[in-house]
């Protein structure tokens, strides 16, 4: 498991990219989340990486 934390707001983004970050459960900046590290969350993180950290 790894944590994903949103450091940038999503004000200005892409409405794909907004919808990205609410399906990670990441609703408000800096809320850190904890999700299963699968392919498809890879893939999510990657599409939005300059919005979100990654640690894990």
């Amino acid at each position: 498991m790894a944590d994903k934390k949103l450091v940038k707001s999503t004000n200005g983004c892409k409405a794909a990219h907004r919808a990205t970050v609410r399906g990670l459960g990441l609703r408000r900046l800096h809320q850190t989340v904890e999700l299963k590290d699968t392919p498809q969350v890879r893939g999510m993180i990657n599409s939005v990486i300059y919005l979100v950290r990654f640690e894990g």
